[in-house]
C-alpha cells in the first residue's frame, strides 16, 4: 500500500477507535466487540511502529481509556494508571516472555518468576489512603486524570474505609476492579425489564453505569463488589514481590482473588491459563483472561514502561464471550410445555470458544422491545453453557433492507392454533399430548443429567424411539428391551444392552429428580427439592391444595396453580403414578427435631455468618420447626443477616420483615 493510502488508513483508524472509545467508556453503549476493537488497535499499532514519525498526539495508542464524564470532579492520580498490552494467543505470550528476558538481560533458558491472577471484567478504580483512611476513590479516566467517585465507592462493602493495621503507610494508592457479580447482574436486568427500563449489555457495563450514578443511594442498592490487586504511589512502605503485596492487601481487609499463583517459567503460566479457562464459567464473576506480571517489583521497574503499558506485565485474554454477527433468519422452537420461542439463525460466529449459529429471542414482546429484525447486525453473548442470546441491535449500521418479524399464530410442529394467556408474554401450543416437538422435549428433559440422568440416551436416539413408536409416554422408557433398540442407527447388541442397563440404573434415584424430570411448568430443580422436603411423600403432594402449596416458602400463586393443575390432570396424574410404580425413589431424612419453638416461622438467610455456614443455620432453624426460603416475600417472618448482607436488608425493611442479628438469633433458639 502506498504511504499516502497507509496514512489515510491510520487517520481513519484513529477516528474509528475514538468513536468506539466514546461509545464504550463514556456512553456505556458499545458498538463493536472487544475482539474487534483489539483488532483495530493492533492494526493501528502496526502502522505506527513502521512509521513512528506519523504518530499523532491524539492517537488512542497514547492514552489508556475514555475521557472522564463531566458530571464528576476530575482528580489526578499520583502514579499513572497504565493499561496492559494483550496476548490473544499462546505464541504472543511467548513473544512477551522473550522480550522480558531481553530487557532483563537474562538467558532465554532461565525460568522467570511470574505472578498470574484473574483479569477481572469490570471498571478500574484507584483508592487513595492516607494514614490508613480512605480519602479518595477515582475511576481510571484517561490514565492520568479520573473521576472522583468516593461517595459511591464507600457504599461498596468490600472496600475498607480504614485499613486493618496499626502501622499503615503514610499514603498509598491501591488499584482494583469494581464489578457486578453475575447473579446480581441478571437480577438487575430483570428488575430493569420489569420497570420498562434499558437493560445492560453485560456485567461490566452494569458496574460502570452504577458507579457513575450521581445518587449514592442508587449505588448502595446494587451489590457492587471490588477486587484489589495493584499498587500505585506509596509513601512509608515497600514491597519486594506482588505475591507479598497481595498477601498484605488481604491482611489490610481488601478482597483479593483466590485464583492467583506464582508461576516459574512459561510452561507453568500456560498450564495455569488452561486450568482457569476450564473453570471460568463456574466463577461468580466475569473474567476475560489472566494478567501475567513479573513477580519481583524491582524487575518490573527494570524492564521499564512505554507510554501506554508496563513492559513487565501482559493481559493474556480468553476468547471473547460476546461478539457481533448478523441475523439471517428467525425460526420458532416448541418447548416441552408448548412455549413457542423465536430463535435467531445467525451467521456463524466464535463466542467464547464456541461456534454459535443460533440465539434465543425469548418472545414477541422482546423482539418488539429490542426492535429485532431479520438482517440486523447484533451483539450476541453466551455465559457458560446457556443458550446464546441477542443482547442488542446495532441500529446505527442498518441499511433499510431489514425485515420486521411476527411469530406465526399456529404451532410449527403440529399446526395447532397457539394461545396466549392473559398476563403472559409467550405464545403456547395447547396440544400437549400429540405435538411431536413437545413429546420430544419432554423426553429430553426427563433423561437429562439434573433429572433422571439416563446416560447414553441423547436426542438422536430419543427421536428414533419416538418415530418408531417404541415410546409414547415417559414410563415407556422402563419397558424397553434390548430388541427394542438394537435396530436403531449405530446400535449393536452390546451398545443396546448398555443403554438398557443405564435406563435400569436410573430407576433408583432421588425423589426430587423425578419430580423435576416430569417437567411441571415453573418447577425447577430447587423448587422440586423444596416440595420433597416439605411433603416427605408423593401421596401428600399429589393431594395438596393450592392454598397449602402457596404456604411453602418460595412458591407463589402461579407456581402453586401449575403444580395443582398437573396433579389434577387425568393424563399427567396417570403418567406420574405409572412412573412411581416402576422407580425406587430416595427421600431426604427428616431433620432431628429439637423443639417446635419456630414452628411455621419462615426465615431467609443473607450475608456471611460468623458461627455457621448457611446450610448449618438452615438445619438449626428446621430442627426447631422453622422453614427456610431463598427469597424475601410477605410470607417471610425473619431475615437472619450476617456480614455483607446487601440489598435484602432494604427489601426486608420495605416488606416489614424482622431482621435478626446472629446474637438475636442465638437468643431466639436458646443457644449459648
Amino acid at each position: 500500500m502506498p504511504d499516502s493510502d497507509l496514512k489515510k488508513r491510520m487517520n481513519q483508524l484513529i477516528e474509528d477507535l475514538e468513536k468506539h472509545n466514546h461509545y464504550y467508556y463514556v456512553l456505556d453503549n458499545p458498538l463493536i466487540s472487544d475482539r474487534q476493537y483489539d483488532d483495530l488497535m493492533r492494526e493501528l499499532f502496526k502502522i505506527e511502529k513502521a512509521h513512528p514519525d506519523w504518530v499523532r498526539a491524539d492517537s488512542p495508542s497514547q492514552r489508556v481509556g475514555g475521557a472522564p464524564l463531566d458530571q464528576f470532579t476530575k482528580v489526578a492520580h499520583v502514579e499513572p494508571m497504565r493499561s496492559l498490552a494483550n496476548a490473544l494467543e499462546p505464541s504472543e505470550f511467548l513473544d512477551f516472555d522473550e522480550r522480558v528476558h531481553r530487557f532483563l538481560d537474562r538467558p532465554q533458558e532461565e525460568k522467570l518468576e511470574y505472578f498470574a491472577e484473574l483479569k477481572y471484567d469490570g471498571l478500574s478504580i484507584n483508592l487513595t489512603y492516607e494514614n490508613g483512611i480512605l480519602i479518595r476513590a477515582a475511576t481510571r479516566g484517561d490514565g492520568t486524570i479520573g473521576e472522583d467517585v468516593t461517595q459511591n465507592a464507600k457504599t461498596i462493602r468490600s472496600i475498607p474505609i480504614r485499613l486493618k493495621t496499626n502501622r499503615p503507610p503514610k499514603k498509598i494508592e491501591i488499584r482494583g476492579e469494581v464489578l457486578l457479580p453475575i447473579r446480581s447482574f441478571e437480577a438487575l436486568n430483570e428488575e430493569q425489564l420489569a420497570q420498562g427500563l434499558k437493560t445492560f449489555a453485560n456485567p461490566r457495563n452494569a458496574a460502570a453505569g452504577t458507579l457513575r450514578q450521581l445518587d449514592p443511594r442508587v449505588v448502595a442498592a446494587r451489590p457492587l463488589d471490588c477486587y484489589c490487586y495493584g499498587l500505585g504511589a506509596i509513601e512509608g512502605g515497600k514491597f519486594s514481590t506482588l505475591e507479598e503485596f497481595q498477601s498484605q492487601l488481604h491482611q489490610w481487609g481488601f478482597k483479593v482473588g483466590k485464583q492467583r499463583k506464582v508461576c516459574k517459567g512459561t510452561e507453568a503460566v500456560l498450564s495455569y491459563f488452561e486450568e482457569i479457562k476450564k473453570i471460568r464459567y463456574e466463577l461468580p464473576i466475569e473474567i476475560d483472561g489472566l494478567v501475567i506480571k513479573l513477580n519481583h517489583i524491582s524487575e518490573i521497574d527494570q524492564v521499564g514502561y512505554i507510554a501506554k503499558n508496563p513492559r513487565g506485565m501482559i493481559a493474556f485474554k480468553f476468547p471473547p464471550t460476546q461478539e457481533t454477527t448478523e441475523i439471517i433468519n428467525i425460526t420458532v422452537q416448541v418447548g416441552r410445555t408448548g412455549t413457542l420461542t423465536p430463535v435467531a439463525e445467525v451467521l456463524p460466529v466464535n463466542v467464547g470458544g464456541v461456534i454459535v449459529k443460533r440465539a434465543t429471542l425469548h418472545n414477541q414482546d422482546e423482539i418488539d422491545r429490542k426492535d429485532i429484525r431479520i438482517g440486523d447486525r447484533i451483539f450476541i453473548q453466551r455465559a457458560g453453557d446457556v443458550i446464546p442470546e441477542v443482547v442488542k441491535v446495532i441500529t446505527d449500521v442498518r441499511s433499510g433492507k431489514e425485515k420486521k418479524y411476527k411469530i406465526p399464530s399456529k404451532c410449527p410442529s403440529c399446526g395447532t392454533q397457539a394461545i396466549r394467556k392473559e398476563g403472559e408474554a409467550a405464545l403456547r401450543c395447547p396440544n400437549h399430548k400429540e405435538c411431536p416437538a413437545q413429546v420430544q422435549e419432554r423426553f429430553r428433559h426427563f433423561v437429562q443429567k439434573n433429572a433422571m440422568n439416563i446416560e447414553g440416551l441423547g436426542p438422536r436416539i430419543l427421536i428414533q424411539l419416538i418415530e418408531k413408536k417404541r415410546i409414547k409416554k415417559l414410563p415407556d422408557l422402563y419397558s424397553l428391551r434390548v430388541q427394542d433398540v438394537i435396530d436403531l442407527d449405530g446400535f449393536a447388541e452390546k451398545s443396546s444392552q448398555n443403554l438398557i442397563d443405564s435406563i435400569k440404573k436410573s430407576r433408583e434415584n432421588q425423589a426430587h429428580r423425578l419430580l423435576y424430570g416430569v417437567g411441571i411448568r415453573h418447577v425447577g430443580l430447587q423448587t422440586a427439592k423444596a416440595l420433597i422436603e416439605y411433603f416427605k411423600k408423593f401421596s401428600s403432594l399429589m393431594e395438596a391444595s393450592i392454598e397449602e402449596l402457596e404456604s411453602i416458602s418460595d412458591i407463589g400463586p402461579e407456581v402453586a396453580k401449575s403444580i395443582y393443575s398437573y396433579f389434577h390432570h387425568k393424563d399427567y396424574r396417570t403418567e406420574f403414578e405409572d412412573l412411581l410404580a416402576v422407580t425406587s425413589l430416595i427421600f431426604p431424612q427428616e431433620t432431628q427435631m429439637k423443639s417446635d419453638s419456630l414452628k411455621d416461622r419462615v426465615f431467609v438467610i443473607t450475608g456471611t455468618l460468623s458461627e455457621w455456614t448457611r446450610s448449618e443455620a438452615s438445619e438449626i432453624i428446621e430442627s426447631h420447626g422453622g422453614k427456610v426460603g431463598s427469597s424475601l416475600s410477605k410470607k417471610t417472618d425473619y431475615l437472619l443477616a450476617g456480614e455483607k448482607a446487601g440489598s435484602k436488608l432494604k427489601k426486608a425493611e420495605t416488606l416489614g420483615v424482622t431482621v435478626l442479628s446472629e446474637e438475636s438469633f442465638k437468643e431466639m433458639i436458646g443457644s449459648v
